[in-house]
């Protein structure tokens, strides 16, 4: 798939406004990559990687920088959004079908916690920093923990095939990351329920709560 200036062009001020409330927000936000076609992504000279990766190679210094001058970094540029997982905030990978009956039993707990998603099938829990995995989960290669120099996309991040998107916006649960150990209960508790019983359309994004 060809990603047109004019494509760029008309997510520009999405990406910016977007990176600029969640810098504001306090997490740690860093311009990166986007596609430019089929396994290539613009940004940056010699970029090799399958993915957005951030754009400066500098990147772990400028971890932190206020909303201020993240809205500078998008100006003029369609650049990916990129959080810098381990400053506040971590990331817990999982697949599409444990992803959604996870996200089923955090909302019967009345647990909302952001959530995204990519094209691909990967959706990612976002907790605050500070405990790791347990054990039963570092073995779980499907499983994967985000933290200290590491960074996923965030939405609305364009990726070769469509773009990262919300199941549930941080707005929901009013910008309160929950522990990581909150989220592995709620796997834990999804690896008993059988596959394919969540509806596959369990919910949308509107405005919130998948």
């Amino acid at each position: 798939m060809e990603w047109s200036d004019s494509w760029r062009g008309a997510f520009r001020i999405e990406l910016r406004a977007e990176a600029v409330n969640l810098a504001w927000h306090g997490w740690p936000v860093l311009p990166g990559t986007y596609p430019a076609g089929i396994g290539q992504w613009a940004g940056r000279e010699s970029v090799e990687h399958d993915g957005p990766a951030p754009v400066h190679h500098d990147w772990q210094e400028r971890i932190g920088t206020k909303a201020e001058q993240v809205a500078t970094w998008w100006a003029g540029h369609s650049y990916s959004i990129l959080l810098a997982t381990g400053h506040g905030v971590d990331a817990i990978e999982v697949g599409a079908d444990l992803g959604r009956r996870a996200a089923v039993a955090l909302r019967a707990a009345g647990v909302p916690v952001p959530i995204t998603a990519t094209p691909s099938g990967r959706w990612m829990f976002l907790v605050a920093t500070g405990q790791p995995l347990r054990a039963d989960w570092v073995a779980d290669h499907d499983v994967h923990h985000y933290g200290q120099g590491e960074y996923v996309p965030l939405p609305p991040t364009p990726v070769q095939h469509g773009v990262v998107h919300w199941r549930v916006k941080p707005q929901i649960c009013a910008w309160q990351l929950p522990r990581t150990g909150v989220v592995q209960d709620a796997l834990t508790e999804a690896g008993h329920v059988p596959s394919g019983h969540v509806p596959s359309d369990y919910g949308l994004v509107v405005g919130g709560l998948a």
